[in-house]
């Protein structure tokens, strides 16, 4: 992240907000250097609750007509993943920086035509990655930078999100744009854990796809069979780093990481399981429990810091989703577009965080054929 803003600066970055449920969860209106200009959402009473919760009285019922608004500098796209790409690139043309929910795109085309979009237009691109900004994700990067890890070995990451097929289908039983959503076309959240961390890019995957031919996953646009996948990539330094994303079956709903080092290795908190944990490298010996020798590695628990409370500006120091990522996104981005600086999560690197999925789920269609990743970003 960069510098925190000078709070006395009286520079205001004025935003739309497109898009409710998930867009109604940063904190745009109590950042010091962001004025949240206007709202616009698709149902009316979406569009009462971003009134409401960014305390704005200017109100469109379309993108559209959001983007001719010519008081507005940026704008945070909450809308539906299949018209993430298009509609970043609608709000590029406009002369608007974007913000925009995950994933980047869902092929690879769309890769292509977004960073084109982005580096055309000289304006902001970031991708609102929550992994990125999750309280142990950022313990993990200064691990990282220290060297504690020591070369870092191998990592695991995992997203459950059981009960997912509950938002298949809207109030009226008309399929939404998560029927049938290819785990693996929402791998940032995986993939953002690893990539952040090692700043590697992932070159190559296989991925095996789980499903059960099952009367929901029927007819969904995406033509896809999988319930779950599980996929194992391998980065440019022949790191493996193994995903699984799974929408179905007896799992704690979690998004979590290991990263596995030589000289010490840290585990991710699992909100419903166990806590932080760091294990350290020894030359100590021991015996397992079939007598076979060992070395014995110690553990400690890892009292996990409240970076948000900090690391950000005193009016951002906000619990928020996704363990406290949200007041981090917001003021990454405001911050980048007021500094004129490359956000974190810039288009490089969100294309590098989304098409290692999309290549995944090939994978997976082919039965754990191994697949190249493209260099996109």
């Amino acid at each position: 992240m960069g510098d925190s803003v000078v709070e006395n600066d009286s520079k205001k970055i004025k935003i739309g907000i497109v898009g409710a449920g998930f867009g109604a969860s940063f904190f745009f209106h109590m950042h010091p250097n962001c004025c949240v200009e206007a709202v616009s959402a698709h149902l009316p009473a979406e569009r009462e609750l971003l009134k409401q919760t960014y305390k704005c009285g200017k109100c469109y019922d379309t993108l559209e007509a959001l983007l001719k608004d010519k008081a507005i500098d940026a704008v945070a796209l909450f809308t539906p993943a299949p018209f993430h790409a298009s509609h970043t690139i609608q709000a590029l043309n406009a002369g608007k920086h974007v913000l925009c929910a995950v994933p980047a795109a869902m092929t690879i085309e769309e890769c292509y035509r977004v960073k084109t979009a982005v580096l055309n237009s000289g304006l902001t691109y970031m991708m609102a990655e929550t992994s990125v900004y999750r309280q142990d994700t950022i313990s993990a990067k200064k691990f990282f930078a220290e060297g504690r890890f020591g070369k870092v070995l191998s990592s695991e990451a995992e997203y459950k999100h059981p009960g997912l097929e509950k938002y298949f289908f809207d109030s009226n039983n008309n399929p939404t744009w998560r029927h049938g959503l290819p785990p693996m076309l929402y791998a940032t959240h995986c993939t953002a854990f690893f990539i952040a961390v090692t700043n590697e890019r992932l070159r190559k995957v296989s991925c095996i796809g789980w499903g059960d031919d099952s009367p929901l996953l029927k007819n969904n646009t995406f033509n896809n069979p999988f319930w779950n996948e599980t996929a194992l990539f391998t980065s440019e330094h022949n790191v493996p780093f193994n995903v699984n994303i799974s929408w179905k079956g007896a799992f704690m709903p979690t998004e979590r990481c290991e990263w596995h080092g030589e000289k010490m290795s840290f585990y991710g908190k699992n909100p419903h399981g166990l806590d932080g944990m760091l294990i350290h490298h020894s030359t100590d010996t021991g015996y397992d429990d079939a007598g076979f020798f060992t070395n014995d590695t110690r553990l400690d628990p890892y009292e996990q810091p409240l970076w948000y409370q900090s690391m950000l500006p005193e009016a951002m120091r906000l619990p928020s989703g996704h363990d406290n990522s949200h007041a981090f996104i917001t003021h990454e981005f405001i911050d980048s577009v007021l500094r004129e600086r490359l956000p974190e999560v810039n288009i490089h690197e969100a294309i590098k965080y989304t098409a290692p999925g999309i290549i995944a789920h090939q994978s997976a269609l082919k039965d754990g054929e191994c697949l190249t990743i493209p260099n996109i970003s």
